[in-house]
């Protein structure tokens, strides 16, 4: 059995730091809606890229979400951390152009995000979005090694 226990602040923030991606659960009206998604963590914000679309509509209506960040490396080795906040799409252009520095560090392609979308045989539309989450609550959870020391009880075995 594999024993899980909370990651602290500072673990958390660590792992936002270095993972990149992850999943951004969203709501509308009572319709739950997860995708994948990179980010970039710059303390204490997180920063998303995208393009209108299913995600941007939802953000519209409902801005608060959550990120799901992990690392695994097998059953019995990972670490999870939950971000809940709120999204707002960022419109000035000394913020946009902040947001972007950070994202490209992480991000340099800008997958998935950089998809066609064709409006007709011609013409393709990519509008961007960049949003900012500022954390209301950030959770994780890890795995613990357990020692494979046997536990001793103190008692010597009668003779």
């Amino acid at each position: 059995m594999v024993e899980v226990q909370e990651m602290n602040d500072d673990e958390c923030k660590k792992l936002l730091a270095r993972i990149g991606y992850g999943h951004l659960g969203l709501v509308r009206d009572t319709h739950p809606y997860v995708v994948p998604i990179h980010y970039a963590y710059d303390e204490p914000h997180i920063y998303i890229y995208t393009t209108e679309g299913k995600k941007t509509e939802i953000i519209e209506a409902n801005t608060e979400v959550c990120l799901q960040v992990e690392n695994v490396n097998d059953e019995n080795h990972w670490q999870s951390v939950m971000i809940t906040g709120d999204a707002v799409q960022l419109t000035e252009k000394k913020e946009i152009s902040r947001a972007m520095k950070s994202i490209l560090a992480t991000n340099p392609n800008l997958t998935p995000a950089m998809s066609l979308h064709w409006m007709d045989a011609w013409v393709r539309s990519n509008y961007e979005v960049v949003y900012r989450i500022t954390p209301t609550a950030i959770t994780g959870r890890t795995t613990v090694e357990r020692s494979t020391k046997p536990v001793s009880s103190g008692h010597r075995a009668a003779r």
